[in-house]
């Protein structure tokens, strides 16, 4: 019964978890260059006397999902869309984050961001002169047409800053950005672009419900587990009391 209640506690704490990171999942399933996150747990045994038979499931960092998502084409410029592994840069703070999304934006100072964070370029954050076109390659360079009169001919301003770093050393921090024990990563020479395009999120929203569903009837039966621990333990009382 003290195994059983054990069991069924510590199981009804995972499922919960587990419909914690299914549900934000599913809410991101819409979010330009999302990546799920992975569930992973292990067990950790319960401190005190007696014997080794009480265990506890203890959630543990599951990482991320690199998987790639679906790409579609935007016909805008400063719509970039990774092909195969790689990440784009962004500066926050006093280090580096990472995202797969590629919707860049420009404001009036001719600042270069995604999602409120400055893009990285070779030397720092990527800020634009003034500019008629711009055109972005396959390596990341952008290249401009100033919005000068007396100069037509493209120009090369900065080059966007790519990284390619392995899936196992990827984490979320607070605000939803890929980030690694370094504070900055190299730039890989080998990440590939394709300008006026966009990639989705890698999550299926199909998958995410059904998974949601079942992790639902599981903490039920966990729910009941404990309701049969509970009788169990009430009818030992009786037995010990002889009534």
């Amino acid at each position: 019964m003290d195994r059983l209640i054990y069991t069924a506690v510590s199981g009804a704490s995972r499922t919960l978890s587990q419909q914690e990171i299914h549900a934000n999942n599913l809410a991101n399933v819409n979010t330009q260059g999302f990546r799920g996150d992975l569930e992973r747990a292990m067990t950790q045994q319960v401190s005190g006397e007696g014997y080794a038979s009480r265990y506890m499931t203890q959630p543990a960092q599951g990482g991320v999902d690199m998987t790639p998502g679906t790409v579609r084409d935007t016909g805008r410029s400063l719509d970039l869309a990774i092909k195969g592994n790689g990440l784009i840069a962004l500066s926050q703070g006093n280090r580096e984050v990472y995202t797969r999304n590629g919707q860049i934006d420009v404001n009036a100072d001719g600042e270069l961001s995604i999602n409120g964070l400055p893009v990285e370029g070779d030397n720092g954050p990527i800020i634009l002169p003034p500019f008629s076109s711009i055109s972005i390659g396959e390596d990341g360079v952008i290249t401009i047409v100033p919005d000068d009169g007396d100069i037509t001919a493209p120009v090369d301003i900065d080059r966007v800053k790519l990284v390619n770093v392995a899936a196992n050393e990827l984490s979320k921090n607070a605000d939803g950005f890929l980030v690694t024990n370094a504070a900055v990563n190299p730039r890989d020479e080998d990440v590939v672009v394709a300008a006026g395009h966009l990639e989705s999120a890698n999550v299926s929203a199909i998958d995410e419900m059904v998974s949601s569903i079942a992790l639902n009837r599981q903490f039920e039966a966990q729910i009941k587990m404990m309701k049969a621990a509970e009788d169990l333990a009430t009818a030992g009382n009786r037995l010990i009391r002889g009534s």
